[in-house]
């Protein structure tokens, strides 16, 4: 059976990427992930703060308010001029210790980072590289285009610095997802990753404080970046990854029908341990064997939105069926 698929350019064992997760800080997890059906790994994001030397720079980052990067600031309380050495080296033991791709992970916030450290990943030998933009435009005079913006013009600026594939991690709040899709394609983005997962605050109110806390992915959630897939596949040159939800086989299975090149996972392992990885390959192996499929390609977007019976399931005719359906159930 042929489980083999292309991702960013990357020809890959399976369709199974461990994603950005605390398990690649260590070069044992790398090993075992591979070991357990990882087809590649994405490694945990390198955040601009960190290669920061100059403390006022840092100061005006922690405290510039909510357009920064949430996630990295409460990732990062107290930040040290430590520079990406530490990652860099990381990045070259992992590629050192693995036959698998090793994917590098950019979360940056100028075009500076985001250009003079994917050259230092390239340099480290990264099989690629995602580049992770979290904006929150919580200035409420910066219009959608602004935003939209900005996201193509980080892709076009490390694309132009680098020779390796370069992913775009998309987010699912873009007022047109498919225009924007289209033009991160032709910006020459090798591979979307739909979706980020902003991490969002709640309230305290026994302390009354606001917490910042990070809730694992549900299965739930894969309807949105499903939905996408499936709109997108055949529609563009560049690869799609499905991240979000992965809890089982079946959720991987879906977002291949919908048409993944690649799904990724962070929460089923961090849940179950990297041996998910396991459960997944061969899952996926075990219900093509039932259908009598013998490679990846034959079932891969046989369910999309241009290969479906019923097109009009991904549209607003769906949802009109979906309300009377729900109506006559409640009679």
């Amino acid at each position: 059976m042929d489980l083999r698929t292309t991702y960013m350019g990357l020809e890959l064992k399976n369709p199974v990427i461990a994603s950005a997760s605390p398990l690649s800080e260590k070069i044992d997890n790398f090993r075992h992930m591979e070991d357990a059906g990882a087809a590649a790994v994405v490694m945990f994001s390198l955040f601009e703060e960190q290669i920061k030397h100059e403390n006022a720079a840092i100061e005006h980052l922690i405290t510039s308010g909510v357009e920064s990067y949430a996630e990295s600031l409460s990732f990062f309380p107290e930040l040290e001029e430590t520079g990406p050495d530490e990652y860099l080296n990381l990045l070259r033991r992992a590629t050192e210790a693995v036959d698998i791709p090793v994917i590098a992970s950019l979360n940056g916030i100028t075009n500076e980072g985001w250009i003079v450290t994917a050259r230092l990943m390239e340099e480290a030998g990264a099989s690629g590289i995602e580049l992770n933009p979290y904006y929150i435009p919580a200035n409420l005079y910066t219009d959608g285009r602004e935003v939209e913006q900005r996201y193509l013009e980080v892709l076009k600026a490390v694309k132009a610095a680098v020779s390796i594939p370069v992913a775009i991690k998309l987010s699912p709040f873009f007022s047109a997802t498919g225009n924007m899709a289209r033009q991160f394609d032709e910006a020459g983005a090798d591979a979307l990753v739909l979706f980020n997962r902003f991490y969002q605050p709640d309230l305290d109110l026994e302390e009354m404080e606001v917490i910042t806390d990070l809730k694992l992915s549900t299965p739930a959630e894969i309807r949105l970046p499903l939905l996408w897939i499936g709109v997108l596949h055949g529609r563009i040159n560049a690869s799609l990854a499905a991240t979000t939800g992965v809890h089982s086989p079946l959720e991987l299975i879906k977002y291949l029908l919908a048409g993944a090149d690649a799904v990724m996972t962070t929460s089923g392992m961090l849940l179950h341990g990297i041996g998910f990885l396991t459960t997944l390959v061969s899952g996926l192996r075990d219900w093509m064997e039932t259908r009598q499929h013998d490679s990846l390609a034959q079932l891969r977007g046989s369910m999309s939105h241009a290969n479906c019976l019923n097109p009009a399931a991904f549209e607003r005719a769906n949802y009109i069926k979906i309300l009377e359906n729900y109506k006559a159930e409640y009679k």
